[in-house]
């Protein structure tokens, strides 16, 4: 389930109130730290960066791919633990617009987690410790720990407990089958 707060608007669509919900200049600010770090090749800057200016908590030895998308009005809402891998061109989203309301929510990830390419991660989401995501994965829901999820809808396709029976099985006949 998502952890997220509503926020009711009257009239106009909930973005069209957006500079009464985040200050303009702090988008603007966020907008350019953004996408400079998604084409820094350095992970220690990019980390660096997201830390001082986005106020995000980011956890020794992270790592965000090239091209990935953090939110943009509400990024100090993510948090990712350490020895994750941020796959290609993810986004990670603390907000979300919608006709009669806006959404917030924290996104936490957490440690030694694995998120493939081209993934949306949604507001008040939780990833728990050792998941590993699928590339191309709508994670609308939380992540147990140590599970192997993928798809969109996003689905658990293997648990914690038969991730480690398949890699159990991985050692004893070899990884070629």
């Amino acid at each position: 389930m998502r952890r997220t707060t509503r926020y009711r608007v009257d009239g106009a669509n909930s973005l069209w109130h957006v500079y009464k919900t985040v200050p303009f200049v702090k988008v603007v600010k966020n907008f350019a730290v953004i996408q400079l770090a998604r084409y820094t090749p350095f992970l220690g800057m990019k980390n660096w960066m997201y830390k001082n200016f986005l106020r995000m908590e980011i956890g020794k030895e992270t790592s965000f791919a090239l091209m990935v998308m953090l939110d943009v009005m509400f990024p100090e809402k993510i948090s990712v633990g350490r020895n994750t891998v941020i796959g290609y061109n993810t986004t990670i989203l603390a907000h979300e617009y919608l006709i009669k309301e806006y959404r917030l929510g924290d996104v936490e990830i957490g440690s030694e987690v694995m998120i493939g390419a081209n993934t949306t991660i949604l507001p008040g989401i939780k990833i728990g410790d050792g998941a590993i995501v699928s590339a191309g994965t709508l994670v609308h829901k939380d992540v147990p720990a140590g599970a192997f999820v993928g798809g969109n809808p996003m689905k658990v396709i293997y648990t914690k407990e038969e991730l480690a029976d398949r890699w159990k099985d991985d050692e004893i006949y070899g990884s070629n089958q």
